[in-house]
């Protein structure tokens, strides 16, 4: 990477519209968890009996656990890609915040809201 302290505006549209795809992929994953915990699909259990009727509350019950628990990682995640948007507009954008040097094209194309190079990631920072 040289002496290069930043990537150039065409290299950040890139990273841009990487990550507002996964953006828009992590938005909708999200509303889809949210979905799944606000809303019940119609199967309800009403007319069934009541050791069945306490199992399915039991698994309905974990199962809007995870999707809650699914829901929050999501919105981590959201939070980070808006995150790496606002480095962009800062062109800030792939410079490692422990060592100031560049993080590699393909970090950042496999992790794109990464702050961290590997080497700095595996050094415990």
């Amino acid at each position: 990477m040289g002496d290069k302290n930043r990537y150039s505006d065409e290299e950040l549209m890139e990273f841009k519209t990487l990550i507002r795809k996964k953006l828009e992929m992590a938005q909708e994953d999200y509303k889809m968890y949210k979905n799944s915990i606000t809303q019940s699909d119609g199967n309800d259990i009403s007319d069934t009996s009541p050791t069945f009727k306490v199992l399915e509350e039991g698994a309905a019950t974990l199962s809007k656990e995870e999707a809650g628990k699914l829901a929050q990682r999501q919105l981590k995640f959201i939070q980070h890609l808006q995150a790496a948007l606002i480095r962009i507009e800062n062109k800030t954008y792939g410079v490692c915040r422990d060592t100031g040097k560049l993080i590699s094209k393909e970090r950042l194309r496999a992790v794109p809201h990464a702050t961290l190079s590997i080497d700095a990631k595996n050094n415990g920072k």
